[in-house]
């Protein structure tokens, strides 16, 4: 594992495999749990080995502090498709449901998500905003990056300070994502309800995971240049609790020494 601090006050760390950035991801979050965290949750591609060595982790554990850490659970996630509910297949809250929802056995709700199906998605948007603020806020928030530079759902152009809201999504985000939608990019809905860079920036620690040679060149730029709204996670830079883990080849554009 590399290290290198001068990018990310809180380290820089390089894994050889995606496999490997999955255990030291899940490591950091039954940590959090063990600290009584609140998680800020994230989907897509990049979670899927983090959340399958969760579950591995949380199996290992003697059944009492099981039992524990999963009563305890609380977390948000980032955000939601607006018109599909945690019935349709290709929703996040389905994603969740299947990825820790029923293999943990977590009661009803305890995976919190904006309401994709709300009839107001700005209002709903507010309300899920309210909520996250009246929970004390994120502790530990899981973050992938998009090819554009988006974290959750928020596209460039994106303001440092940016709320929790509903907003159309990008072609470039619809392309990415329509592997859930048959791979038809026409097929993503066009909006969703997100947490902003506000409520993001407002975790007590970030931890940005990359994986794959695509997400190199964006990673370098949100990395390594001026933060600006055209590249929203560059607003992460600065962040006193900032952790970035990426693998070999997300890393190839960084300058590693």
């Amino acid at each position: 594992m590399i290290t290198l601090t001068a990018l990310a006050p809180a380290g820089l760390q390089v894994e050889p495999d995606a496999a490997r950035v999955a255990e030291r991801v899940a490591d950091a979050l039954l940590q959090a749990l063990r600290d009584g965290a609140t998680l800020g949750l994230a989907t897509g591609r990049t979670m899927l080995p983090v959340y399958a060595a969760l579950r591995h982790r949380l199996a290992a554990l003697g059944a009492p502090e099981r039992r524990a850490l999963l009563a305890g659970w609380r977390s948000f996630n980032l955000d939601e498709y607006v018109g599909l509910g945690p019935e349709d297949p290709r929703s996040f809250a389905r994603f969740m449901q299947e990825q820790l929802g029923d293999p943990l056995q977590l009661p009803p709700g305890v995976l919190q998500l904006p309401d994709g199906l709300a009839a107001d998605p700005q209002a709903e948007a507010r309300r899920y905003g309210a909520a996250v603020a009246a929970a004390g806020g994120i502790d530990l928030q899981l973050l992938g990056l998009g090819n554009n530079g988006h974290v959750g759902f928020n596209e460039p152009p994106c303001s440092a300070d940016a709320p929790c809201r509903s907003l159309p999504l990008s072609p470039a985000t619809r392309e990415q994502n329509a592997g859930a939608f048959g791979g038809a990019a026409g097929a993503v809905p066009s909006h969703a309800i997100t947490l902003g860079t506000a409520e993001i920036r407002a975790a007590r620690r970030l931890l940005l995971v990359v994986t794959g040679a695509a997400k190199a060149q964006v990673l370098r730029r949100c990395l390594l240049e001026p933060p600006g709204p055209e590249l929203p996670a560059s607003w992460l830079q600065g962040h006193p609790g900032l952790r970035v883990v990426v693998d070999a080849e997300a890393a190839s554009a960084l300058p590693l020494g």
